[in-house]
């Protein structure tokens, strides 16, 4: 790394143009990291100890545990030395301009909510890439962040296994949040960057984090964060694999404000107050923790649909309908749903799920069509002529919620409306034959963010006397697929699979 002095008249010319040097935001953004706690036994009270142990000096350190890996944070850029205008010097580094921040957060952690977890630098160059052993990979910085592609490559294996990438532009760096957007679309570029919407799990984890305080209002026109300062609203970015958000990106400051202050030295710096980035860190160490089983599981890779290589027949295909959102949401779900019919019923199944994309593969081979997502989509007209011609064809669409979220909601009714315009989704009745075409269906268990038990919810779209387009409101595939999914508006297991079987089984017979 570069060793470079930065001159203390840099520091005090800092204005208010946010395109200046980016080399101006290379300042220290809090203190040194406190010292941890001396734990010294007085070795009073104690009972003497069988021969041969050795009894502990009172002045002899007791060793405590450490704590599992939640946290590593990478080591990159450069270190310079800065001089303080009061006097005194330190060293910086790119990679730790708040040095105390995951240590803050992390205690606040196990204080507040009882997670005891540590964290550790990392060096990319000696990094195991193992998901299990560090959960979470943690960049923050405000100048270019430079990766080689290797590099690159490394952080594209480790999130695809399961791991979760965050970035913390500290001090709200235009630098920064730019280069981690060019890095991720050059690594992942069959994943996009999308707005994390307000009622995702993210922000419901330990607390609702739906307003929050950013004092410093300081973006020109341009800036992604205009669109939520005026608001007061949080506003983070997720690149989603599967249903879980495994690159997370905060445009504006977070590490200040768990080390508990505001951004020094930058004055066009937009940062999160102590309280708002507290409790979105909270948050966020409770997502990690609890969306890494869905990480491991969401990662393996499917199966049984390479045991399938056949041209169907009159078997039950699982046709997935691509589109412009996130429409793989829960890897692995529709090959246990299938798993489950093949041994439940006596209905002939292909094991293999087929991404199909309207308007351009050809449809007249499938019966039956699944289309998911998380948030907003389109359909181009293309797309919604053949789903029209696929539904008035005696095709069953069926269509998931996944995690339960408004705003693929708002997506499904205004789509289908492009498809059939003249007809509209109305709750099915308990009395409707799908409720009762394999399994007895009278009561749900859904998560306790969707209420808990009660009457299935399902609405759907009648054609020439048959049910043609059958929706969930509330997440069903991920029930299928088993593991936890900690805040979402979905079906617990054995209710989601007993109702997918019946839907199936209706979508063939009818």
């Amino acid at each position: 790394m570069g060793i470079r002095t930065v001159p203390l008249l840099l520091i005090l010319a800092i204005g208010s143009s946010i395109t200046a040097d980016e080399n101006e935001w290379f300042v220290p953004l809090g203190l040194p990291p406190r010292a941890a706690p001396r734990r010294i036994s007085s070795g009073e009270g104690v009972p003497p100890l069988p021969l041969p142990a050795t009894p502990l000096r009172r002045t002899e350190r007791k060793r405590q545990p450490s704590p599992a890996t939640l946290f590593g944070k990478i080591m990159w850029g450069e270190t310079a030395s800065f001089t303080y205008p009061g006097g005194g010097a330190c060293s910086i580094s790119d990679w730790n301009l708040c040095p105390a921040d995951l240590q803050q957060l992390l205690q606040k952690a196990n204080r507040n909510a009882g997670l005891a977890y540590g964290s550790e630098p990392i060096d990319l160059a000696g990094f195991h890439g193992d998901p299990a052993k560090t959960p979470v990979l943690f960049f923050s910085g405000t100048r270019t962040l430079k990766l080689s592609p290797r590099q690159a490559d490394m952080l594209r294996s480790y999130v695809l296994s399961g791991g979760m990438i965050v970035f913390d532009s500290v001090a709200g760096s235009p630098y920064f949040y730019n280069s981690v957007k060019q890095m991720l679309a050059r690594a992942f570029p069959d994943y996009a960057l999308r707005t994390i919407p307000l009622d995702h799990p993210f922000y419901h984890m330990l607390y609702d984090v739906t307003k929050v305080t950013i004092p410093n209002h300081a973006p020109t026109d341009g800036s992604p964060l205009n669109q939520v300062l005026s608001q007061d609203v949080p506003f983070m970015e997720g690149l989603y694999v599967g249903c879980r958000i495994a690159a997370l990106v905060s445009p504006c400051g977070l590490g200040c404000g768990w080390d508990d202050h505001e951004v020094p030295f930058i004055k066009q710096a937009v940062y999160y107050d102590v309280d708002s980035a507290n409790r979105l860190g909270l948050n966020l160490a409770a997502y990690a923790i609890g969306y890494a089983g869905v990480g491991r599981e969401e990662s393996k890779p499917e199966l049984f649909g390479s045991l399938d290589e056949g041209d169907p027949t009159d078997e039950f295909v699982f046709a997935q309908i691509k589109h412009d959102g996130a429409w793989n949401v829960h890897p692995g779900g529709p090959a246990a749903l299938l798993q489950r019919l093949q041994h439940n019923t006596s209905l002939r199944v292909s094991l293999k799920r087929v991404p199909v994309l309207p308007g351009k593969d050809d449809l007249s081979s499938y019966t039956f069509l699944y289309l998911s997502g998380l948030d907003d989509f389109h359909l181009d007209p293309s797309a919604a002529a053949a789903l029209r011609s696929f539904l008035n064809g005696a095709g069953t669409l069926f269509i998931n919620n996944g995690l339960g979220l408004k705003g693929f909601d708002r997506a499904v009714r205004r789509e289908l409306k492009q498809i059939l315009p003249e007809n509209s989704l109305e709750p099915l009745p308990l009395s409707h034959p799908l409720f009762r075409s394999v399994f007895t269906v009278s009561q749900i268990r859904y998560t306790h963010k969707a209420g808990g038990g009660m009457d299935p919810v399902l609405e759907g779209i009648t054609l020439n006397g048959d049910l043609r387009v059958i929706y969930s409101p509330y997440d069903m595939e991920a029930g299928w697929q088993g593991c936890e999914h900690p805040i979402i508006r979905g079906l617990e297991p054995e209710s989601a699979m007993r109702l997918g079987i019946n839907i199936a089984m209706y979508a063939m017979t009818h």
